[in-house]
């Protein structure tokens, strides 16, 4: 795979406020935020979507980490694997089951979180392309017809990382190194 070279770029008034404001939330600013940052548009519109799905998704923090996984494990994204497996642990308190389940490629012991996670994981494959029988399993479990929206948008917000963490390969951050992940 082909890696970008991102190498003393100066960085936008824009990236730079988006990093004083993660290191004064999160105590240090992520590799993937400086390699992301490198173009504002990139790291800006990454920052708002993913903001607006926690705030907005119409999941709660259990199951946003459940989309953000499920969607990582599809594209393959190591970095986020990571990241997400760590956040989903220690931040989200999702059951370390539902986070190695997912990381294994297994199912998901809670019906209603595997539902979840199967249909992330389908849509993301085929890139939104899904029948009416996946849609009314998922329904079937309790969720409504806009969380299939809410998982469009938490696939959205995914690919805008593991697309760029593919081709700039950020440094895993130490906070995350006791989550390595590899497919």
């Amino acid at each position: 795979m082909a890696y970008l070279k991102l190498e003393n770029n100066p960085v936008s008034q824009i990236s730079q406020d988006i990093f004083d404001k993660t290191q004064k939330t999160l105590c240090f600013v992520p590799n993937m935020y400086k390699k992301m940052g490198q173009n504002p548009a990139l790291l800006d519109a990454y920052i708002y979507a993913y903001n607006s799905f926690r705030a907005n998704s119409g999941f709660n923090s259990v199951e946003q980490e459940v989309v953000f996984l499920s969607v990582a494990y599809e594209n393959n994204c190591e970095y986020c694997m990571a990241a997400h497996s760590f956040i989903a642990d220690k931040m989200s308190k999702v059951p370390v089951e539902v986070t190695n389940a997912i990381r294994d490629g297994k199912q998901i012991p809670d019906p209603k979180l595997a539902a979840l996670s199967k249909l992330a994981r389908s849509l993301t494959v085929n890139r939104g392309n899904v029948s009416q029988t996946e849609i009314d399993e998922f329904l079937a479990v309790g969720y409504i017809e806009v969380n299939v929206l809410g998982i469009i948008a938490g696939i959205a917000v995914k690919t805008i990382s593991n697309y760029s963490n593919h081709n700039t390969n950020p440094e895993l951050d130490g906070a995350f190194a006791g989550r390595v992940w590899k497919k």
